[in-house]
C-alpha cells in the first residue's frame, strides 16, 4: 500500500515552513541578507540545519522568498495609498511620503530590499518587484495624465524613472555608513528632508505643480 502523507503531517510542514520564513525574515530585518545563514536560522527556528533543505532547496531560494514577501507587503501598502481618492497628484505625492516613512522605520529591512549585494535569486526578485513598483505608477500617470496634472510622454518609462528615483534617495541615507554616522551623533539627512527632496523631485518630473496636496 502507498504511504499516504496526512493531512495533520502536512499542516505541520506548512506550519514549520511559515515558521522558519518568520525566523528568516527577523535575521533579515535586524542584519540584512549577510546574516542569514542557514545554521543561525536552524537555530533560531530550533531545528536541525538539514531540515531547512527540506522546505527549501538552498540558501538562495530561501532568501528570495524572504525578499518576495518582505516586498510584496511594501507593495501592497503603496497599492493601497495610490488609490486613495484626491487628485493623482496628491495621491502621488502622500504614496512617496508614506513610502520614505515606512523605510526609514525599517531602515536594516529596507536598505537589504533596496541595495544590499545579495544571491542571484535574490536579484531576479528585485527586477520583478521593481516592475511591480513600476506598474503601479503607470496607472497613476496615465489617470493623472487625463486629467492634466501630469504632463508626460512616455508613461511606462516615466514610471520606471520614479522607481529608480525612489531607490537611489533613500539607498544613501539607509546605508549602513549613514545609520551609523547617525548613532554617533553626526550630521545626517532626516526623513523629512529626504522625503521632501523625493516629492519635489518626483511630482517635477511628472510635470505637476509642486503646490499641489
Amino acid at each position: 500500500m502507498a504511504y499516504r502523507t496526512t493531512e495533520a503531517r502536512l499542516d505541520r510542514d506548512q506550519a514549520l515552513r511559515e515558521r522558519i520564513l518568520a525566523c528568516a525574515l527577523q535575521r533579515v530585518s535586524a542584519g540584512g541578507f549577510a546574516a542569514l545563514t542557514m545554521q543561525a536560522l536552524a537555530d533560531d527556528v530550533g531545528i536541525a540545519t538539514g531540515s531547512l533543505y527540506r522546505h527549501f532547496r538552498s540558501k538562495g531560494e530561501l532568501a528570495a522568498e524572504v525578499f518576495a514577501s518582505a516586498s510584496q507587503r511594501e507593495v501592497d501598502a503603496l497599492a493601497v495609498q495610490l488609490r486613495q481618492p484626491g487628485s493623482a497628484a496628491q495621491r502621488l505625492r502622500e504614496g512617496l511620503q508614506q513610502f520614505a516613512a515606512r523605510a526609514w522605520h525599517s531602515r536594516r529591512l529596507a536598505f537589504a530590499l533596496i541595495a544590499e549585494p545579495v544571491e542571484p535569486e535574490v536579484d531576479e526578485q528585485r527586477l520583478l518587484y521593481r516592475e511591480a513598483y513600476a506598474e503601479l505608477f503607470i496607472d497613476l500617470l496615465e489617470e493623472g495624465r487625463r486629467s492634466g496634472e501630469f504632463q508626460v510622454d512616455q508613461v511606462g518609462l516615466a514610471a520606471a524613472c520614479l522607481v529608480g528615483a525612489i531607490a537611489e534617495a533613500l539607498v544613501g541615507p539607509l546605508s549602513p555608513p549613514a545609520r551609523a554616522a547617525r548613532a554617533a551623533g553626526h550630521p545626517s539627512l532626516e526623513l523629512a528632508q529626504v522625503s521632501a527632496s523625493l516629492v519635489t523631485f518626483c511630482l517635477r518630473a511628472v510635470g505637476a505643480k509642486e503646490s499641489t496636496r
